[in-house]
């Protein structure tokens, strides 16, 4: 049995907040108390505070409660603070120095990938992932991983067509039903792929990074230039040469290790061990 709250007033304020930025739209308050198991008159009590400071709004024509002006402000400061960015760049840090390859952090914006942190590994060249640029999330590793994470129908809404695909290097998928099939091997290797489709001669993998609800709120990737493989004679004096794939995999469970670190400093609750 979970444990009870040692202030029941603030937790239950929390979640009616919670619930709220979760709603498409203004709830009436008996939703609210049902959804909660509040009791209605503590839940009237709470608004009715909440109201005092903004935090919500009552539209009196619907019945309703809707978050108001100051939960928008806590917001602007979320983003202000770049709380994502900032916990994110020891991990990343960490990360390409651990691997010995490039490692950046992106999230979504639309149909494109923003990337936040980039960790350029030494003796490794340029990349165009650097912080504030933005690439198409169908050609990327990051892109791919999150979109994996996606409802299906959210993907179909952002690649309605042909004509949403954008292309650089003339690689990657031009059509919903080809990103439909990427995708469906990304979910099923755990990882996302990418080779050249970005820049020629760079490949990268990627995986997704959850917030408490489980939603794909980042993803961390790691590049690396395609002639920096082992050749495919080479199996004898490296064992990474016998499986072609061998050395991406091993990358990408670096990278693993990585988003599970940065989940675990966000907040996501890792499920309990039996």
């Amino acid at each position: 049995m979970a444990d009870r709250p040692q202030v029941p007033a603030a937790d239950h304020t929390l979640r009616i907040l919670s619930f709220l930025a979760r709603q498409r739209g203004p709830a009436p308050a008996r939703t609210i108390a049902t959804a909660l198991g509040i009791p209605r008159s503590t839940v009237y009590h709470l608004l009715a505070t909440l109201q005092e400071h903004q935090f919500v709004v009552h539209l009196p024509e619907d019945r309703r409660w809707g978050l108001g002006i100051a939960a928008f402000e806590l917001a602007g400061g979320y983003s202000r603070q770049e709380p994502l960015a900032r916990l994110g760049r020891p991990v990343l840090a960490d990360l390409a120095d651990r691997a010995g390859e490039s490692a950046h952090l992106a999230v979504m914006h639309g149909r494109d990938v923003l990337y936040i942190v980039e960790e350029r590994a030494p003796r490794r060249p340029a990349l165009v992932t650097d912080v504030g640029v933005r690439l198409p999330a169908h050609l990327t590793a990051t892109g791919r991983a999150m979109l994996a994470a996606l409802p299906r129908e959210q993907v179909r809404a952002l690649f309605p067509d042909a004509a949403a695909f954008a292309d650089r290097t003339g690689r990657g998928p031009q059509r919903p039903g080809e990103l439909r099939e990427l995708l469906r091997a990304v979910r099923t290797r755990g990882f996302a792929e990418e080779d050249g489709e970005v820049t020629l001669g760079l490949r990268s993998v990627g995986v997704v990074v959850r917030d408490h609800t489980g939603w794909p709120a980042a993803a961390i990737a790691l590049t690396w230039p395609a002639d920096a493989e082992p050749p495919s004679g080479a199996a004898e004096s490296d064992p990474r040469a016998a499986e072609p794939d061998a050395h991406a995999a091993g990358l990408a469970a670096r990278a693993g290790a990585a988003a599970a670190e940065l989940e675990r400093r966000i907040g996501r609750a890792r499920p309990a061990q039996p």
